[in-house]
């Protein structure tokens, strides 16, 4: 009866701490990640990047990532370093953000990269570190939790990052990452049926693609959030085009690494 009594109480603890084998956190880590995110939008830090706050839908994005405090992110091609200072301040003294450059990027985006190799150096981010990679690697110090690329999945197939084939992308991904671990992908949507045709010309790529390679990888498909959709996005013009410019239709695809 003790011995019954034990393995009942261990069970009831495992439960209460989010240790049980279904799926997701527990609801005091939800709790707990949504403050994070609250606090992080909120950063005085972050004034230059509040504006576009409302057309970037931080909130809903990050919690699809889910993301919480002492995670190990990898955000790659960070661009400005509007996601990695959200995710830093998620993930707190106890998690790290790499921001992660293939070379090929780096090359053409010398003023960004150099403004988050700074951003790293000071005491505010001490929990960020840039790195430039060679383009057709991806390598992070440590396991992960979450990797996500944000507008630049569709980069990886074209001439300037040496044709390099997204299933090359999506298997270091998956090895990055521990078991169960994210990986979110958004980008500009293509017409159906584009496949990648339109990644060189019009900067888009077909959603559907994307999906059947991340899942051709070995992960699971987990889920989408909509809010970037745009339905006046004709999805046939360069994302440049001053009509849809900062305003285009967007997927935004959640991907787990089986457990």
């Amino acid at each position: 009866m003790k011995k019954n009594i034990l393995l009942l109480t261990a069970a009831a603890l495992a439960l209460g701490t989010g240790l049980s084998a279904t799926a997701g956190p527990a609801p005091a880590a939800h709790e707990n990640a949504a403050l994070a995110l609250k606090r992080a939008l909120a950063d005085p830090q972050r004034a230059s990047d509040r504006p576009a706050d409302s057309r970037r839908k931080p909130e809903a994005l990050v919690a699809l990532a889910e993301v919480r405090p002492g995670d190990k992110v990898l955000d790659l091609i960070p661009g400005t370093g509007y996601w990695t200072r959200i995710f830093s301040r998620i993930v707190g003294p106890r998690g790290h953000v790499y921001a992660v450059w293939p070379q090929a990027y780096a090359k053409l985006a010398t003023g960004d990269v150099a403004a988050l190799q700074a951003m790293s150096r000071s005491p505010s981010y001490g929990n960020v570190t840039t790195i430039v990679e060679p383009t057709t690697q991806l390598t992070a110090p440590e396991k992960l939790d979450v990797v996500w690329t944000s507008q630049n999945y569709h980069d990886y197939p074209d001439g300037f990052m040496g044709h390099t084939p997204p299933a090359a992308l999506n298997k270091a991904v998956f090895d990055l990452l521990k078991p169960g671990g994210i990986y979110v992908v958004i980008d500009h949507a293509a017409k159906p049926g584009a496949g990648m045709r339109a990644t060189e010309t019009l900067h888009r790529i077909d959603p559907r693609t994307v999906k059947a390679q991340v899942v051709a990888a070995g992960f699971v498909f987990a889920g989408e959030s909509r809010v970037l959709v745009n339905a006046r996005d004709p999805l046939t013009i360069k994302v440049f085009d001053p009509s849809v410019r900062g305003r285009t239709s967007q997927f935004a695809f959640k991907f787990r690494k089986p457990r």
